[in-house]
């Protein structure tokens, strides 16, 4: 259970983030992946590089490192969210002109390669995405992608039993099952939805009057499921100001998560355990400017790809998410 959206400010700058949403145990971190860094790629057995360096957050587990969401130097970004029920994955031996890439590592390959959603495009072409099973929750996950760049573009990447396909996200929205066009027609659905307010309405000679204020939104859904988030999340962000500067727009951003945002209790899956909001994330693509608070501190904690980038080759891990609880105290002057 998963939520993402982009943002643009007035300045025309696009911002892009997440909630993760998940009922296994993860300790995430921050990482700086250098240019030119090389890393296996468990289905060739060969080494890959990057030709991009990236910031992202992501967990190493049993020695495999994935990502979790993440921007690279070109202001590419993109992030992985479940989908349950409807991702289907091909083997190696199906795309035997295709290099073969796994659903853990398709994350990794495209930030350290593609610098536009264009060249995305292009990359999905010449590969094929493999299923493998992962160090956290001992199954092939069911996963699907969303990326934007610079320039406000949004895809997603959705590969079912009818193949990899890639879709223009015009609404710069995405949540979990089902695929991504089922959510955009469900839209249809909340066509009534308003900012304003209901009118006096007469039900023969009896005058029936609004609640107060926000009537017009009486319809939105209130759950926690994919479709519920995927509508309030569409309907808050295609209906807020839009913000003036970058300040603004992070504001507004983790302002819209707060109402996908899973406290711990609320949901509990058929394994007795709790599917909450670990972190809220979000990136500003043209400075490459990270911003997160997590279930524990929801102070918004800021770093940024440039200011800890250096020249070498190796990973830098900028330390875990993870943070104690903290309250500003204020004294009497």
């Amino acid at each position: 259970m998963c939520t993402a959206i982009t943002l643009q400010s007035k300045q025309l700058e696009n911002f892009f983030g997440r909630t993760m949403d998940f009922s296994y145990n993860i300790d995430p971190e921050l990482y700086i992946v250098p240019k030119y860094y090389v890393w296996n790629n468990v289905l060739n057995m060969h080494k890959s590089y990057d030709c991009y360096s990236f910031i992202g957050i992501g967990q190493e587990s049993d020695g495999m490192l994935g990502f979790f969401d993440g921007v690279n130097e070109k202001g590419f970004a993109a992030a992985t969210l479940y989908f349950a029920g409807y991702a289907k994955y091909k083997t190696q031996s199906d795309y035997i002109d295709k290099e073969p890439i796994s659903s853990l590592d398709f994350l990794h390959y495209i930030l350290g390669r593609c610098g536009s959603v264009e060249e995305l495009k292009e990359i999905l072409l010449e590969i094929c995405i493999v299923g493998l099973e992962d160090p956290v929750t001992k199954t092939v996950a069911p996963l699907h992608w969303i990326a934007t760049d610079k320039s406000g573009e949004c895809v997603v990447i959705e590969q079912t039993e009818t193949g990899l396909k890639i879709f223009q996200n015009q609404i710069g929205v995405m949540a979990n099952s089902p695929d991504f066009q089922w959510h955009m027609t469900n839209l249809r659905n909340y066509m009534d939805v308003s900012p304003k307010q209901n009118n006096d309405a007469y039900w023969g000679k009896i005058r029936l009057k609004p609640f107060g204020q926000a009537a017009g939104t009486m319809q939105l859904p209130g759950g926690y499921t994919s479709p519920e988030r995927f509508v309030r999340t569409a309907y808050q962000k295609t209906h807020i100001q839009t913000p003036n500067n970058s300040l603004e727009a992070i504001n507004a951003c983790f302002h819209i998560m707060e109402s996908v945002s899973i406290p711990k209790g609320i949901v509990i899956t058929n394994r007795d355990t709790y599917d909450y909001t670990k972190y809220t994330a979000f990136i500003n693509t043209n400075t490459c400017e990270y911003f997160f608070k997590t279930y524990d501190n929801t102070m918004i904690t800021s770093t940024s790809l440039w200011d800890n980038y250096t020249s070498g080759t190796q990973l830098i891990s900028l330390g875990k998410l993870r943070r104690p609880v903290k309250f500003e105290k204020i004294k009497q002057c």
